[in-house]
């Protein structure tokens, strides 16, 4: 992982911060009995609560009342209740089905049902089942605990290989903060909000408003600039819940404390970024494209999605193959004003970097030793505009046979 900043990094994932429970159980939505499907988190006190949520037209039917709730409450809540196995989208009881979660979740923790948010993952179309659901919210509650956060990120798991939880501590105003999440994910993935589901936690006292600022922002460069096949999930759903228990100075204002919980929330979600990129469906590498010298950072951000998501691209990358061509295609493609013949890629890993391409054409290079650099499971791509200060990095995958297969046969 990669830390930037004076945060350190810490355990727990949603429990780290103080004053919040999870857990996860297996109720019966997916047939293997050592695979969670049913995860809650719960704090102590009332959080403030900000989201960010697909942009597909087609959403699912969490995403409606999870913002109804905070709507209603005023960007309050006290708990997320999800599932796995069915994304309860396309559903004509969809909306129904999502009250029900949260009112048997509200019931069974004594808090109104409008202070849960919900959030599902799975199959796209499929009837969610609220039978297994009402017979797993016992347990699931009954096994609330300050550790239970790897049960939790279990329960969200679809095609993911691997959970995804990062946290940190940081300090604001002499008060010792912590703030951790978990997330899920590995195909349907091309977040434009922001299939991924990310929960996260922290115990910073701020208000809704600069909470729901902080989120919009990291997520243009985090979330939004990854992707692992294109798609954009019905269901991607990002959430921050602040119970304020750190008791620093409330943040209500652009100032040195605001900056400071950014850069913590930044440092949580690059990671998990990071971690979703590289457990895409059937991936054996990790891409990372880093664009500098573009005129303003909505190009560079153009230009490196552009280059991350180009099918060509990635299926080279997994063969170990330095073909820079297809880099500069995906380039002069993207949606964006520069000079082509300005622009220069380098290919990196930790085996080393060689240079491919200088102001829009090739140059010698070693083909072994680049295939060398291309074998290893980080791949890093520079480019540089050569027209101006702006920068953005994008995360994604390469393309394998193994992804075909996995979603060749997905509903079963």
């Amino acid at each position: 992982m990669i830390l930037k900043g004076n945060d350190k990094f810490i355990s727990g994932g949603v429990c780290a911060a103080k004053g919040f429970k999870a857990n996860g159980v297996n109720c019966g939505l997916n047939s293997d009995k050592n695979k969670n499907d049913l995860a809650l988190i719960v704090s102590d006190t009332l959080c403030n609560t900000a989201c960010v949520y697909t942009q597909n037209k087609v959403k699912g039917a969490p995403i409606y009342v999870t913002k109804a709730h905070l709507e209603k409450t005023g960007g309050k809540s006290r708990a997320v209740i999800a599932n796995s196995k069915y994304a309860n989208t396309c559903n004509a009881d969809g909306e129904e089905k999502a009250e029900k979660m949260c009112s048997l979740a509200g019931d069974a923790l004594g808090i109104p049902s409008d202070e849960v948010i919900v959030a599902s993952t799975g199959v796209i179309g499929q009837v969610l089942p609220i039978e297994p659901i009402e017979s797993g919210i016992k347990p699931l509650v009954e096994g609330l605990s300050y550790t239970g956060n790897d049960k939790a990120a279990n329960a969200i798991m679809t095609t993911d290989t691997v959970d995804k939880q990062v946290a940190v501590e940081f300090d604001i105003s002499g008060k010792t903060c912590r703030l951790g999440g978990m997330a899920k994910g590995s195909g349907m993935i091309h977040p434009n909000m922001a299939t991924t589901l990310n929960f996260i936690t922290t115990d910073v006292n701020i208000s809704v408003d600069m909470l729901q600022k902080a989120l919009s922002e990291v997520v243009e460069t985090t979330y939004n600039c990854l992707s692992v096949d294109g798609d954009t999930s019905t269901n991607d759903m990002a959430s921050v819940m602040a119970n304020g228990l750190a008791e620093n100075d409330e943040i209500i204002s652009d100032n040195a404390d605001f900056e400071t919980f950014k850069q913590a929330l930044y440092a949580v979600m690059m990671n998990m970024t990071r971690m979703l990129a590289s457990d895409g469906e059937g991936a054996t590498k990790l891409l990372e494209c880093n664009v500098i010298g573009a005129k303003d950072f909505k190009t560079a951000k153009t230009i490196a999605k552009s280059v991350i998501c180009s099918p060509l691209f990635k299926c080279a990358m997994f063969g170990a193959d330095a073909n820079w061509g297809r880099i500069l295609c995906a380039i002069g493609y993207a949606d964006a004003e520069f000079d082509i013949s300005n622009v220069s890629v380098t290919l990196g890993s930790s085996k080393g970097k060689i240079q491919v391409c200088e102001n829009g054409a090739g140059i010698a290079f070693s083909e072994e030793k680049a295939k060398e650099i291309l074998l290893e499971d980080e791949i890093i791509i520079d480019i540089n505009i050569g027209d101006g200060e702006g920068k953005a990095t994008a995360w994604g995958c390469d393309l394998t046979y193994d992804y075909v297969k996995i979603n060749g046969g997905y509903r079963s």
